[in-house]
């Protein structure tokens, strides 16, 4: 039974990953180098140290740091005119509110970015613990984020639900034990998504309805 959910954001909740992907042109012309093909698929789900190592593969000897800053920077401002909800957020979100299941949300995004979409969502409401992995030593795809989460909401892994978007996602809720389901964004599920998460939803209304029929979980 789930006792319950755990959501990321970026992808997930808000369409925010165009803006992400249209960022790091800019973002690396500040280093002087072009964007290389297939950074923002490479990049999605990933902060802070991890992302870095992602922008060192692909752009090797650049200042890394002040990329991911100045991507940061370029995604905040963007982000204050508000972000799209996806498909089924308002639904999921007012059914699990009616069953009550406590909701939190673990994101790689900056704390304030998390508050600052879900303010400007309307959704605020219904989250009470709220996770960024911008700063972790251990971001996704380790499952420290979901740990931390859980532990702060009284939950156990095996019986809460993670809904993920990216890949990396993906993999750090299937190694903290967590009943991950992958909501595909812009990156479709991989192998290990599809052996390894307990289900692969088109979208939220989905999920809302799997666990309304006791499908899930």
């Amino acid at each position: 039974m789930i006792a319950g959910v755990i959501f990321d954001m970026d992808g997930l909740m808000f369409d925010t990953e165009p803006i992400w992907t249209r960022t790091w042109e800019p973002a690396l012309a500040t280093v002087g180098r072009e964007y290389p093909h297939g950074l923002a698929n490479a990049v999605r789900g990933t902060s802070g140290k991890s992302m870095e190592a992602v922008l060192s593969r692909f752009v090797p000897g650049a200042d890394v740091t002040r990329v991911r800053e100045t991507a940061y920077a370029l995604v905040h401002e963007e982000l204050r005119k508000g972000a799209p909800k996806k498909p089924g957020l308002n639904e999921l979100l007012a059914y699990l509110a009616e069953q009550g299941v406590p909701m939190g949300v673990a994101s790689s995004s900056a704390l304030e970015v998390i508050e600052m979409n879900l303010a400007n969502g309307g959704v605020r409401e219904y989250f009470g613990k709220l996770f960024s992995g911008a700063g972790m030593a251990h971001p996704k795809p380790e499952p420290d984020i979901f740990l931390d989460t859980a532990q702060a909401m009284g939950i156990e892994p095996a019986n809460t639900l993670v809904l993920e978007d990216s890949l990396s996602g993906v993999r750090a809720g299937v190694a903290g034990g967590f009943v991950t389901v992958m909501v595909p964004d812009l990156v479709a599920p991989d192998d290990f998504a599809r052996e390894h998460a307990a289900c692969i939803c088109n979208d939220l209304l989905e999920v809302r309805d799997l666990l309304a029929s006791g499908k899930l979980g």
